[in-house]
């Protein structure tokens, strides 16, 4: 993983600047992460003990975009993109017969779709009601950044497993 494009956040941004330039990093890593692999590969169980992929993690991160901004800020009334769940765990990180171009389509796309939702937004302090609860801006755009952060160490040690590769 030599080939790093991401461009890192500003040290003196404003909070806004701040918490949406830290996401699009976040997201940024975990195209690093898949980035060279065949498609074989990003379906592949690398640690006997789990089932994560990075496909899955794809896909996932597609769902929560999709979640937090289009459903839970913006209202729409949007389905699940992998619906249901088998054995217990949601269907996203379910690859074997997943399309790899889809999938990485669908995930650029509602990272595209929750700029938008969050540039809509006048203040990180705007608030919306979901489902009874209240949340900011703010709120979505630290929690995407945890859900990415959380998500890019399991990427780190699915890829490394792959093929060898390290790196941030």
């Amino acid at each position: 993983m030599t080939n790093d494009q991401r461009i890192p956040p500003s040290k003196v941004a404003d909070d806004r600047a701040s918490l949406t330039s830290f996401l699009d990093y976040q997201r940024a890593t975990l195209a690093m992460k898949c980035q060279g692999l065949t498609g074989e590969q990003l379906k592949q169980k690398a640690i006997p003990t789990s089932e994560l992929t990075l496909l899955g993690l794809v896909r996932h991160a597609a769902s929560v975009e999709r979640s937090w901004f289009r459903f839970a800020l913006n209202a729409e009334d949007v389905r699940s993109l992998w619906p249901g769940e088998v054995d217990g765990t949601f269907a996203d990180f379910h690859v074997e017969d997943a399309d790899v171009d889809e999938a990485f389509g669908v995930w650029r796309e509602e990272c595209v779709r929750a700029r938008a939702v969050a540039s809509s937004f006048a203040s990180l302090d705007d608030t919306v009601n979901c489902g009874g609860v209240t949340i900011s801006l703010r709120y979505v755009l630290t929690h995407m950044i945890e859900e990415y952060a959380r998500h890019n160490g399991h990427a780190d040690l699915l890829r490394e497993a792959i093929d060898g590769a390290v790196g941030e």
